[in-house]
C-alpha cells in the first residue's frame, strides 16, 4: 500500500515528523506508569503480636491517603493489596517476590518485624522496586542493611535510645538490665541503648533474651530483679512489652525500688495497661495525636474510620504514602529510581513531619518527641495519655551520617 502525499509535503518533513512522534511515544512509555496503574503492596503483622502497631489500621491509613489523593495519579488508577507476614521473614519475602513477579507491585509499604523488613528489602532491591518501611525499628535497616531501594520513615532504635536512654540516665538511672526480644529489632535496640548508657557514664549489668510472642515473663522478670539494676530496659514491643509490664507489676518491680524503661512503647500499649500501671513512664515517639491542631484534625478523621487513635506508625504510613504519590505525580512515572530521587529532593511538610527529609542512606529524619505517661488525675479522656516533655530535633534524633556504615553514604 502506497501513501498519497499532499502536494507540497516534503518527504524529509515526514521522516522528521515520524522520528519525532516515535521519540515522544518512546519517552512517554519510559516515563509512564507500568501497566497503567500505580500498585502498592501493604505487608505487616495483621493478627499477631505486632498487629496493633500497624496491622489492619495501617492499611486503613494507606487507603485514606489514596482516597485523599483522589484515587488516581495523572489519570492512572492507584490500587493496593495487603498480606499478613505473620512476623516470619520467609513468608514476607516470598509474598513480596510473588507480588512483584505476578502483580507488578511498584511500592511495598508497612512492615513491622525488622527481620521481615531486612528479608523483604533484599527482594525489593533485587527486583528494582521500592519499599517504604514505617513499622520496623531496627536502625540497621539504614545502617549495615541499607539498600538504594528503601526508605525508613517513622522511627528507629537509635532515635528511641537517644531519646529515652539519655533522659533516664540523666535522672540517675545509671545501671541497666535488659529484657530483650531475641531477633534483629531487640538486638539493635539493646545495642543502641547500651551505647547511650555507657556513653553517658552508666553501666549495663546484664540482660536476658526472650523469644518473640512470649506468654510467660516470670523467669525473665525474676532475673531482672536479681540483677540489682536501677533500670530494667524493655527492648521489645507490642504484646511482649504489655506482658512484660504486667508481670513486672505482679512481681512488684517498681515497688521494690527498680524502674522500668519502655524503649518502644505505643499509645495502645499504655491504653491497654491503664494509667495506674504506666504513669510516669517516659518514652520517645515520632507522633502524638494531641500535639497540634493538625495532628488532632487528622487523628479525628482516623478515629472516625477505625474507632481508635493512631500510633506514630499509622500516621507515618499515611504521610509516606502521600509523599510517594506526590513524587509519582511530579515525575510522571512509577519507576523506583526516579520516584525515590524525587522523594529525596523534596521535603516532607504535613501533620506528621515539618521539614522532614530523606537522606542518602534512606533514613527519613524528622523531629522526635520525649513524652511522659500522665497520671490518672492529669488525664481528661480515654486517649489523653501523654504529655510532651520536649522536642528532639531531627539532626539530634537520628544517627549522624558520619557514623553510618551504609554503603550508600559518600566516602564509604
Amino acid at each position: 500500500m502506497r501513501l498519497k502525499l499532499k502536494q507540497g509535503f516534503n518527504l524529509k518533513q515526514l521522516s522528521a515528523g515520524v522520528l519525532s512522534a516515535l521519540a515522544i511515544s518512546s519517552g512517554a512509555h519510559a516515563a509512564g506508569m507500568s501497566d497503567n496503574e500505580v500498585r502498592i503492596g501493604y505487608i505487616a503483622d495483621m493478627s499477631g503480636t505486632y498487629s496493633p502497631l500497624a496491622g489492619p489500621n495501617g492499611l486503613i491509613a494507606a487507603k485514606m491517603a489514596i482516597a485523599d489523593f483522589g484515587g488516581k495519579v495523572n489519570g492512572k488508577k492507584i490500587t493496593i493489596v495487603a498480606a499478613d507476614d505473620q512476623n516470619k521473614p520467609d513468608i514476607g519475602a516470598n509474598k513480596v517476590r510473588q507480588w512483584i513477579d505476578t502483580d507488578n507491585i511498584d511500592l511495598v509499604a508497612g512492615m513491622v518485624s525488622s527481620a521481615v523488613t531486612i528479608a523483604v528489602n533484599k527482594v525489593v532491591e533485587a527486583k528494582g522496586k521500592l519499599s517504604i518501611v514505617s513499622g520496623s525499628a531496627s536502625s540497621s535497616i539504614t545502617n549495615q542493611y541499607c539498600t538504594p531501594n528503601s526508605v525508613h520513615y517513622v522511627y528507629d532504635t537509635y532515635a528511641l535510645a537517644h531519646g529515652t536512654g539519655e533522659a533516664v540516665v540523666k535522672e540517675g538511672g545509671d545501671s541497666w538490665f535488659f529484657l530483650t526480644a531475641d531477633y534483629a529489632f531487640g538486638h539493635a535496640m539493646e545495642g543502641d541503648v547500651s551505647a547511650v548508657v555507657k556513653g553517658s557514664g552508666g553501666q549495663v549489668v546484664g540482660g536476658v533474651r526472650h523469644p518473640l510472642a512470649t506468654s510467660d515473663f516470670s523467669s525473665f522478670i525474676l532475673q531482672a530483679q536479681a540483677s540489682g539494676a536501677k533500670i530494667v530496659g524493655l527492648a521489645n514491643a507490642g504484646a511482649d512489652t504489655i506482658n512484660a509490664l504486667k508481670t513486672a507489676k505482679e512481681f512488684g518491680v517498681v515497688e521494690s525500688g527498680q524502674k522500668l524503661a519502655g524503649l518502644l512503647v505505643f499509645l495502645h500499649d499504655v491504653k491497654s495497661l491503664g494509667l495506674e500501671t504506666t504513669q510516669g513512664l517516659q518514652l520517645t515517639t515520632g507522633f502524638y495525636w494531641d500535639r497540634t491542631p493538625e495532628t488532632r484534625a487528622w487523628s479525628k478523621r482516623f478515629f472516625e474510620e477505625t474507632g481508635s487513635m493512631p500510633t506514630m506508625v499509622h500516621a507515618g504510613i499515611y504521610s509516606s504514602t502521600m509523599h510517594y504519590l506526590n513524587s509519582v505525580q511530579r515525575t510522571g512515572t512509577d519507576a523506583a529510581d526516579a520516584v525515590l530521587a524525587d522523594m529525596k529532593k523534596n521535603p516532607i511538610n504535613d501533620f506528621f513531619a515539618t521539614n522532614g527529609r530523606i537522606r542518602d542512606d534512606g533514613r527519613m529524619i524528622h523531629d522526635m518527641y520525649l513524652a511522659e505517661v500522665k497520671k490518672p488525675s492529669e488525664s481528661n479522656g480515654e486517649w489523653d495519655l501523654f504529655k510532651i516533655l520536649r522536642t528532639i530535633p531531627a539532626d539530634q534524633a537520628f544517627r549522624p551520617l558520619a557514623e553510618s556504615k551504609c554503603r550508600l553514604v559518600a566516602g564509604r
